[in-house]
């Protein structure tokens, strides 16, 4: 379980030590109601997924999951209530039976996975880890935090009219700012008299186009605070393109947002903007990927998920065009990496990257790390026409 930020409350080191000297049976016992899933996009509400597109360049998407443990439901007001009894009035009662959730109003977008949040769209991708460790504080709820940042932030992208506009349009998208006002927002939407507490991680992939290119070519926004990540390969030549450096506070602390956090997007978050071609392949990740796998088993197992979507493997495309993972590959090579990591973090003989972190900080780890695993994973295309 990660650390968080809280005032007196944060684990020492000496504690974190005994922590970690568990024996590694115990640190298992936690998958026990263990979780997986997997899709190609994020439910959007009717009036976003009716919008029609604007950018020249979008992704083909997949996504997969898993959680360690069952996600909490999310409590009121953000999820609907049972009707008390049958006198209620109907509208009351079919409102019970919906069990999607609501913010203002509003479907909120992403999925859920453990305290981790996803959110997948055509031009926006993301993965969020809320710390876990709010679970054990009276209206601690991470995973909600990590949804609703995640929520906000797209919205925000996309009232910016720079983000979907033609390719004529000179201006640049703000991630940052766009992240700021989505933390403002989850701030306030937590605050009395609906207070619940967490933090969380924030990674997102924003694709756009170079403004000062023609014909336009596409470029990545991507935005990081914390230790999830956003990597870009090209799987053609088996090359990493770019990927995000992690942000600590001292070791399994990250940086994050949320209660008595001091982290905010403005002061902490990091932009960077990453020239990419077609065909390129966009991954945003949870820790529990990069935890549990080295980059270069990143890549060797994207590349041949590739491979084996192109030769027929992998279940029916939504097309005859495989080629490069296009045609719902996206979704065959998230599940694949997925279910890398978890065989590692289900290990308690495996070497991983945590471990080696953990034992350069003189803690006495073995094993992969149980964690949630959140994996997206985008195809760059042009648009036709």
């Amino acid at each position: 379980m990660r650390t968080f930020l809280f005032n007196s409350s944060v684990v020492s080191v000496r504690q974190f030590r005994l922590i970690r000297r568990k024996p590694v049976f115990c640190l298992r016992c936690a998958s026990s109601g263990a979780v997986s899933s997997a899709g190609t996009a994020t439910p959007l509400p009717d009036e976003a997924a009716e919008r029609p597109a604007r950018s020249v360049f979008y992704f083909e998407t997949g996504y997969a999951l898993y959680a360690k443990r069952p996600s909490r439901p999310f409590p009121p007001p953000f999820s609907s209530t049972p009707s008390g009894s049958f006198s209620d009035p109907l509208s009351t009662h079919n409102r019970s039976r919906d069990r999607r959730s609501f913010v203002n109003g509003e479907i909120i977008r992403g999925v859920t996975n453990g305290d981790d949040a996803i959110l997948v769209e055509e031009n926006f991708i993301g993965a969020n880890d809320g710390v876990g460790a709010w679970a054990t504080r009276p209206r601690g709820h991470a995973a909600l935090w990590s949804r609703l940042i995640l929520h906000f932030w797209a919205l925000e992208a996309e009232r910016d009219t720079s983000v979907t506009s033609n390719p004529s349009k000179s201006e640049e998208p703000d991630p940052i700012a766009y992240l700021q006002r989505a933390y403002e927002q989850t701030l306030s939407a937590t605050s009395s008299p609906n207070e619940w507490l967490g933090t969380t991680t924030a990674c997102a992939a924003l694709l756009h186009h170079a403004t000062d290119k023609s014909p336009p070519a596409p470029k990545l926004y991507v935005t990081n605070l914390g230790d999830s990540q956003v990597l870009v390969l090209r799987p053609k030549q088996q090359e990493v393109i770019f990927k995000t450096t992690e942000q600590w506070h001292w070791f399994d602390c990250p940086r994050q947002l949320g209660t008595n956090s001091p982290d905010t997007p403005e002061k902490n978050a990091v932009m960077d903007k990453v020239d990419i071609e077609e065909d390129d392949v966009v991954l945003a990740m949870s820790d529990g990927v990069v935890d549990n796998l080295w980059e270069h088993e990143v890549v060797e197992n994207v590349v041949d998920s590739i491979r084996k979507w192109e030769a027929g493997e992998g279940g029916r495309g939504t097309s005859e065009d495989r080629k490069g993972g296009a045609g719902g590959g996206m979704r065959f090579v998230a599940e694949e990496l997925m279910k890398a990591a978890r065989v590692i973090a289900e290990d308690p003989f495996a070497e991983s990257p945590f471990m080696e972190r953990a034992v350069d900080e003189g803690l006495a780890m073995e094993g992969g790390k149980l964690d949630d695993i959140s994996v997206v994973a985008g195809l760059c295309k042009r648009r036709k026409g």
